[in-house]
């Protein structure tokens, strides 16, 4: 299934180095210095990786360089300076800016800073923990890896380096060049690898022991540092999982940073003292429905979330991001809280936005449904003129071929065929798509319904912005989405889209509404299909469930232009749905 996709951006690296400084010169003690440090480290890393990678390009392999060196040296000073609260980073950051830098380098977006509550203090830990015989050199797995890296080289006093495992996804192969590979030879300590994950496969972790072992490394002199405890996935090769079973390693998580220092007190200066504090993560958020009601969840996709009682009310703590993902998504947030979707937002701290709880109930098929599609005409638009955004993220061509991929997965080649027939013909017709942060997911359950009728948003920052492949769209794509979840048929979802447009003063064409209702019932479907792969059979047979309406649609898409597309499980409602 195509789900997944990486983040991408350009960088100027003098003007980002200007960033740093500035950041750097605020050494005020406070709740906002370790933020300040953490996303220093984030920049640092990514300069350190767009030159990483820009040099490995050109010499088709990994190789060590003098400006390598500098900016790795940079991100082990501010990692120092934030873990263990020494030195200032100032002569290495002069360093960096003596080099004779490129003028544009691209960065991609670390996914453990922005979506899977990875911290630096997580590493840091682990690296304190374990005995090390002597200073190890960390080998951070680009992207996170190399900036974690840095994280242990400071605690340890060690050195870092980086490395780009490449090739297919889950086999993963290092490419060192001869300097690289005398470098690591002439190490005679312990090494650190270092790297979120591991994932499906634990091929990132695998390429880089591959090496080392092929040097004549003993495995006793290579340490795993992953961010959980898991092991790798199904995807796993045999060499890697029973090298993994039987390997040294070293990790802590958010969960051990919070049982030492608890999420409680992180806001107590705005919550007051914590009664109790409730992971929410995981769907444990669906305790407060019977289980009957209970919706299906991809545990390993939800952001982290925690639940907080004081004397003062109840307020939630969930993971937007760290650095300046999380600042983003703090704005989107009171956007939507200034238009009444939201609760507002308190703060962002450690990369969680603190809001107050909204009393209610997640809607389900036997309650608020109606609510929903009425209040969407007026929610998207909102969406379309409030939320602009300076990017689209997949293009259409992209959008269709995963489209026809995922649909041959679920449906069999001939549907996928003669879908992407109707998709070409579909984004052939339209012009002048507006990529906003779309909602990107329209499920019913992400609505709560409070006790006084009001309909709240829960989880409207994220999905434009995710681990995934979709990004930011034009508002067709929520206008479809809206259609596949609701059981809209075309005649209503054409009624919506031109609901959306009067509202929010922009076109919005239902053609391409129709072709993303398609792209988005692929895109659920193949995102249902993996979470089912990775859940105990209660929880799967829930997905399954699910993911069949998805396949359902798909099948009933092809060639039906003006009949409802399923049994809708609500028409759209009259009133404002149809202003």
């Amino acid at each position: 299934m195509r789900v997944y996709g990486d983040h991408w951006r350009t960088v100027r690296p003098q003007e980002r180095l200007s960033d740093l400084a500035r950041l750097l010169e605020q050494s005020e003690p406070g709740h906002d210095r370790r933020d300040r440090l953490t996303q220093a480290l984030i920049w640092a890393g990514e300069l350190a990786q767009g030159l990483a990678d820009a040099e490995m390009q050109a010499a088709g392999a990994d190789l060590p360089t003098a400006r390598q060196a500098a900016a790795m040296a940079l991100c082990t000073a501010i990692a120092r300076r934030l873990v263990c609260g020494e030195g200032s980073a100032c002569a290495e950051l002069a360093a960096l800016k003596a080099q004779a830098l490129p003028p544009l380098l691209r960065c991609k977006l670390a996914e453990g800073y922005a979506f899977y509550a990875v911290l630096p203090e997580a590493y840091a830990a682990a690296a304190r923990a374990h005995a090390w015989p002597a200073p190890p050199l960390a080998i951070g797995l680009r992207t996170i890896g190399l900036s974690l890296a840095a994280v242990v080289a400071a605690v340890t006093g060690g050195r870092a380096i980086s490395v780009r495992p490449g090739g297919r996804p889950f086999d993963r192969r290092i490419s060192a060049a001869a300097p690289l590979i005398a470098e690591l030879r002439e190490h005679e300590g312990p090494f650190a690898i270092v790297d979120e994950g591991p994932g499906l496969s634990g091929s990132s972790f695998g390429a880089a022991a591959d090496l080392l072992e092929d040097l004549g490394v003993a495995p006793e002199r290579i340490v795993f540092m992953p961010s959980h405890p898991g092991p790798p996935g199904p995807q796993g090769s045999r060499r890697h999982r029973a090298r993994w079973a039987s390997s040294v390693r070293a990790h802590r998580t958010l969960d051990d940073l919070l049982a030492a220092e608890p999420i409680s007190g992180w806001f107590a200066d705005l919550t007051g003292e914590v009664t109790l504090a409730e992971d929410l993560s995981g769907g444990q958020w669906r305790r407060d429905l019977p289980a009957s009601d209970w919706p299906p969840v991809s545990a390993r996709q939800e952001r982290r979330k925690f639940r907080l009682t004081t004397a003062k009310g109840v307020f939630l703590a969930r993971f937007a991001g760290l650095g300046e993902v999380g600042e983003e998504k703090l704005r989107r947030a009171q956007a939507l809280a200034r238009a009444g979707y939201t609760p507002e937002p308190l703060v962002l701290r450690r990369g969680f936005l603190l809001e107050r709880w909204q009393a209610g109930a997640p809607v389900t098929r036997s309650a608020g449904r109606r609510a929903v599609t009425s209040a969407l005409p007026r929610y998207l638009a909102f969406r379309a003129r409030e939320l602009p955004a300076a990017a689209g993220g997949a293009s259409p061509e992209r959008l269709c071929r995963m489209a026809t991929h995922n649909a041959a997965e679920l449906c069999g080649e001939e549907t996928a065929r003669r879908l992407g027939d109707r998709l070409e013909a579909s984004f052939d017709a339209v012009r002048g798509l507006r990529p906003v942060w779309i909602d990107g997911r329209l499920h019913a359950w992400e609505w709560r319904l409070a006790p006084d009728g009001r309909l709240w948003k829960t989880d409207g920052l994220d999905h434009a912005e995710g681990h995934d492949l979709i990004g930011p769209q034009d508002i067709a794509w929520d206008v479809g989405g809206a259609g596949v979840e609701y059981g809209l048929s075309p005649a209503d979802t054409t009624r919506l889209a031109r609901s959306v447009a009067v509202r929010a003063g922009i076109p919005v064409e239902a053609e391409a509404a129709a072709g993303f209702a398609i792209c988005y019932a692929a895109f659920q479907g193949g995102l249902w299909s993996l979470a089912e792969s990775q859940s105990d059979a209660t929880e799967a047979a829930r997905i399954r469930r699910h993911r069949r309406r998805y396949a359902d649609y798909l099948r009933a898409a092809v060639g039906r232009r003006d009949r409802p597309s399923h049994p809708r499980d609500e028409r759209l409602a009259g009133g404002d749905a149809h202003a």
